[in-house]
């Protein structure tokens, strides 16, 4: 799911569409994302402390995310003083009055309503943001506000979610085989720090004497490694970091009975093959 949706519902909101609802339901990575933000949102908004500032490292790695450029130096008539000796004026308060006073900004000679352009000002230039960055910027506001980003709690927070960033880098999609009708689809999805994940959705569709099992096949079926056992629609199973999926490029879902064997039984449900 998509991380925005997962931080507003940790804050309360009622956000995510129906089907991010129901994965949600049955997801328990996601759900386990949820509860685990909404623990520090509980925490951040019962605290009685002060609040403090997080880092520029923190705003940082926010920036870097949402690939913002840094602002250019402002130039010309309206560019900030230099820092100099002795004090100098606040920013935001007003300054002195030159020459006598014209009329307010918002009414004109013509009258109250009427707007005006001050002489010698150049036009302002609205660079939109794009909706991506609205979305982000506006959880990460609500977070804020709520007190999540307080202290190391922010910091932690930040940093957990930096290095759980995942990128798919493989899909399949899970065709039935004969006696079953169940479909579904795989991804491989690789973190930040190189860790690979095989995610897995498929239809429920077994018998009540067995249970699902995820293989990794070669292409002529000669070779399998098995990586779990599916329980529900949704699963996630970490791959070892030594599994060549060019080798083992075919996803393969079985069902298996209570016997004790720990080879393939023979009776898949759903196959398919990983491309990038």
């Amino acid at each position: 799911m998509d991380d925005d949706v997962l931080a507003l519902l940790a804050l309360g909101e009622d956000a995510g569409t129906p089907d991010e609802r129901a994965h949600l339901a049955l997801c328990e990575r996601c759900a386990g994302e949820v509860a685990a933000l909404s623990e520090v949102v509980g925490l951040a908004r019962a605290a009685d402390t002060e609040m403090v500032a997080p880092g520029p490292q923190v705003w940082e790695r926010i920036a870097a995310e949402l690939e913002l450029t840094p602002a250019a130096p402002a130039t010309g008539a309206h560019a900030a003083p230099l820092a100099g000796p002795g004090p100098g004026p606040v920013v935001g308060e007003p300054g002195p009055v030159v020459g006598e006073p014209g009329p307010v900004v918002g009414e004109s000679e013509a009258g109250p309503g009427t707007s005006e352009a001050v002489v010698g000002e150049p036009d302002a230039v609205v660079v939109p943001l794009t909706r991506r960055r609205r979305v982000a910027w506006g959880w990460i506001a609500g977070a804020a506000a709520a007190g999540v980003v307080i202290g190391g709690v922010g910091v932690g927070w930040v940093q957990s979610r930096d290095d759980r960033a995942q990128t798919v880098v493989a899909t399949a999609t899970l065709e039935p085989l004969p006696g079953w009708s169940a479909e579904g689809s795989a991804t491989v999805q690789v973190a930040r720090d190189g860790t690979r994940t095989l995610v897995v959705d498929v239809a429920e569709d077994t018998a009540p004497d067995g249970f699902r099992e995820v293989w990794l096949l070669t292409p002529d079926v000669s070779g399998l490694v098995s990586v779990g056992t599916l329980a529900g629609s949704s699963g996630r199973f970490d791959l070892p970091a030594g599994l060549d999926l060019d080798e083992f490029s075919v996803v393969d879902v079985s069902q298996e009975p209570f016997d004790g064997n720990p080879a393939h039984s023979g009776d898949s449900i759903v196959r398919g093959a990983l491309t990038a």
